[in-house]
């Protein structure tokens, strides 16, 4: 039987195909490629706390390598600017909660300028022969630089907002154990590349020269392995217990008022805490607490010098001779000359204060001013820092009665050395105290809450993570919460902990993932790069030097 002969298209019809067959504009190409870099990077923001859809970094990660594929590196890098805004104007909002927008705008900006350099590279990962294996371990890798080069550089870095801080509630922070922070966002990133070549070859399937079948196959493993990665973290043995447990009570003291003016009244601060823990000591003397093994006061809760002056002294003295056990005190030190520093102070009933930990890494522009005179240009904000902090040139290990602390000061939990080297070097507790109440009721308590879990599994140890508003909590070793504050509220959080000296895989390595990692990502890209200029080469030979057979 023969075939019916085509219908010739009417003539609204043909205008109709005329019409779809137009080319798009560039600019609305590239329009529409910036828009939807910008949802990617605010999906991104998704994964974190407060909304905890730690799935949703994958997918993020899964769009912007796919809006980079087939664009020039400049563009990809204006695609990566965009996606970076898109994520980090949200993220960090509580940064100028109090300082105003321009602080907020500039530190989003600074921190977007690296998802650009990786925006410029992903294009190349795209170029790769052997597969969505290679594709992935290149867009990992990239990621994982990215993630290095802004957690170091410029003073200090801010490694702040990194993938793997999104996965507290994942399976995939299991891996944390075995490759520290760098691995987990290794993992989503991969997760997220994967699922971008699989949409690629679903896409494109229909083009293919090769069998029906191998055509979906093909993305269906992708897919699959893209799912299978965040789950191997669940394999990975996370142990709860310890070689013994001691009794820990974290004191959450509360403070006036939110804001830049949290320490104004000072001595309320210190008498907040001190206070609290005499309740508990009342407690104890009654019989309705149990007596703690050792006390731990947050960041900032005497920022009145208690080594210089007699009366804040006094008042530690009295709190810490009514509980009976040793204290770990946050105190702001008027010294060395002409600065401040900020630290943990182990005070113990009967001597007073003995060893101490000094933040080795204060915050650029929130507790020194580099290039002062410079940045006043900008804004006179930098004047609210009127006396720069210090850096410290030790570790925070400290031996807290029967416990060997490793101490870290608010941001240092992001930085994966400050946490490991105390628990390299004995470390049986990891304390995180930390002072929320410069950023009010935003989500910074709970994204630095977040990166105390990671630490947990990473190193194995149970975190006392205490603020001097909250979020406070104890954590432990497997990352799950088992005391938890409010916020803005005066609590004291008991709990046993345990205590452990096994070291994971993560703490043995140090930086060796990292470095793996990013090292693979970069000579990949490199290597896509060559390989894209090569086929550039060919596509410009004449087609008749490219013949079989002709001279």
């Amino acid at each position: 039987m023969l075939a019916d002969p085509p219908v010739p298209p009417s003539g609204n019809d043909a205008g109709a195909r005329e019409r779809d067959d137009r080319p798009v504009p560039p600019w609305l190409r590239t329009a529409g490629r910036l828009l939807a870099a910008a949802v990617a990077g605010v999906v991104l923001e998704g994964a974190f706390p407060a909304l905890d859809l730690w799935f949703l970094a994958p997918l993020s990660v899964a769009a912007l390598t796919l809006l980079t594929r087939g664009v020039r590196p400049r563009r990809g890098a204006l695609l990566g600017f965009v996606f970076g805004l898109g994520f980090f104007v949200p993220h960090l909002q509580w940064s100028g909660i109090y300082v105003g927008e321009l602080p907020w705008f500039a530190l989003a900006t600074v921190e977007s300028a690296y998802l650009a350099g990786l925006g410029a590279l992903l294009p190349f990962a795209w170029r790769l022969r052997g597969g969505p294996a290679v594709h992935a371990l290149c867009v990992a890798g990239l990621w994982v630089l990215q993630e290095a080069v802004r957690g170091r550089w410029p003073f200090g870095g801010f490694p702040w907002g990194r993938l793997a801080f999104s996965q507290s509630e994942s399976p995939a922070v299991g891996l944390a154990a075995i490759g520290g922070a760098p691995l987990v966002s290794a993992t989503v990133a991969a997760s997220g590349a994967l699922l971008a070549w699989a949409a690629v070859h679903v896409v494109t399937r229909r083009r293919s020269p090769e069998p029906a079948g191998r055509p979906v196959l093909a993305p269906a493993a992708a897919v699959v392995a893209a799912v299978a990665l965040p789950a191997l973290g669940l394999a990975v043995p996370t142990p709860t217990a310890g070689e013994r447990t001691i009794r820990v009570a974290a004191v959450q003291g509360n403070v006036p008022e939110p804001g830049l003016e949290f320490n104004a009244e000072r001595r309320a601060v210190l008498d907040n805490h001190a206070g609290a823990t005499v309740d508990l000591a009342n407690r104890v003397a009654a019989g309705q607490a149990r007596r703690p093994d050792v006390v731990i006061w947050p960041e900032n809760s005497s920022d009145i010098d208690p080594l210089r002056n007699a009366d804040a002294r006094q008042v530690i003295d009295d709190a810490v001779t009514a509980i009976g056990v040793p204290t770990l005190v946050g105190a702001v030190l008027r010294e060395p000359a002409d600065h401040v520093s900020n630290a943990g102070i182990v005070w113990s009933p009967g001597t007073g204060p003995g060893a101490r930990y000094v933040k080795q890494h204060p915050v650029p522009f929130g507790e020194y001013i580099p290039y002062r005179s410079f940045f006043r240009t900008f804004s006179d904000k930098v004047d609210l820092v009127t006396r720069d902090f210090a850096k410290g040139d030790r570790i925070g290990l400290l031996q807290l009665g029967p416990a060997r602390i490793g101490d870290v000061i608010c941001f240092e939990v992001a930085y994966d050395g400050l946490v490991r080297e105390p628990v390299a070097r004995g470390a049986d507790l990891l304390v995180v105290q930390t002072n929320n109440a410069t950023f009010g009721y935003t989500n910074e308590s709970i994204q630095q809450l977040a990166m105390s879990r990671l630490r947990a599994v990473e190193s194995g140890r149970s975190v006392v993570h205490i603020s001097t508003v909250g979020i406070s909590a104890v954590i432990d070793p497997d990352g799950t919460v088992v005391r938890r504050s409010g916020h803005f509220d005066q609590e004291v959080l008991e709990a046993d902990v345990p205590l452990r000296t096994a070291k994971t895989v993560a703490t043995r390595v140090g930086e060796v993932p990292e470095w793996l990692l990013a090292g693979a990502g970069l000579v990949l890209a490199l290597l896509g790069a060559r390989s894209g200029r090569g086929a550039a080469r060919r596509r410009l030979l004449p087609a008749t030097r490219r013949t079989e057979g002709t001279p």
